[in-house]
């Protein structure tokens, strides 16, 4: 990475949460140190909070059940929150979700702030509420989330499979914003990860202005349906 156009750099760290609005032209990289790790992430308009992430419209629009380089986020308006522009780990899944207050206690019994302190066990959807606060969101806006650095197949019986060891340590994913976007985040095991210990891993995040964004918005072009949503987005963000 050109460390000449780096922004910003920080650690999320395993059970943490954290959101923040990706600026148009702006490249977030997110890196796997360890290996195994999982992040469930939201997208929305900073300017527009009733336009967010629709998982459905991007699955559907690019054929895919699974999201990978030249991917792109639509958006419930048909236009691009983010694409993903670079990917080391081959498959971030779209369909597991995050884990509530009591799915995180009978998966991994109880992990009290009274006996553990900081390092009580965390669950998906509190994380991403708190952060949701933070922009005027509640419990009516928690969508969808894509987990990055997960894999999950289904099989022709419609049954799902997680992939455990999936992400290697120092796999990374970079998404490039050709709008404005919203970004709330959490690192916590993937729901249907098979392992009873609670154990989130971290994640490395770096920020960077796209050096050729008619490149970054190129790499992205990997299907018609995506070139409509990309001149929405641009006639959107005149």
């Amino acid at each position: 990475m050109n460390t000449m156009t780096m922004l910003r750099e920080d650690i999320l760290p395993g059970g943490g949460h954290l959101s923040f609005v990706l600026k148009r032209g702006q490249i977030l990289r997110m890196t796997d140190i360890e290996g195994g790790a999982n992040v469930s992430l939201l997208m929305l308009n900073p300017h527009e909070k009733s336009e967010r992430l629709n998982l459905p419209d991007t699955l559907k629009g690019q054929h895919t059940a699974r999201l990978t380089a030249g991917h792109c986020f639509y958006s419930d308006m048909g236009r691009v929150l983010a694409g993903i522009t670079a990917d080391t780990c081959g498959w971030h899944d779209p369909f597991g979700g995050v884990l509530n207050a009591a799915e995180v206690i009978e998966k991994y019994g109880q992990g009290r702030y009274q006996e553990l302190r900081n390092g009580f066990y965390r669950n998906g959807t509190d994380n991403l509420l708190v952060e949701m606060g933070k922009w005027d969101l509640n419990l009516e806006d928690l969508l969808m989330v894509v987990n990055f650095f997960s894999k999950v197949t289904v099989d022709d019986q419609g049954k799902f499979s997680f992939h455990r060891d999936h992400s290697r340590p120092g796999s990374y994913v970079e998404l490039f914003a050709p709008m404005d976007t919203l970004i709330v985040m959490t690192a916590l095991q993937h729901p249907m990860d098979p392992s009873t210990e609670y154990a989130p891993r971290p994640v490395q995040l770096s920020w960077r202005q796209a050096g050729d964004e008619e490149a970054a918005i190129n790499a992205l072009l990997t299907r018609p349906e995506n070139s409509r949503a990309i001149t929405n987005t641009q006639l959107f963000a005149l």
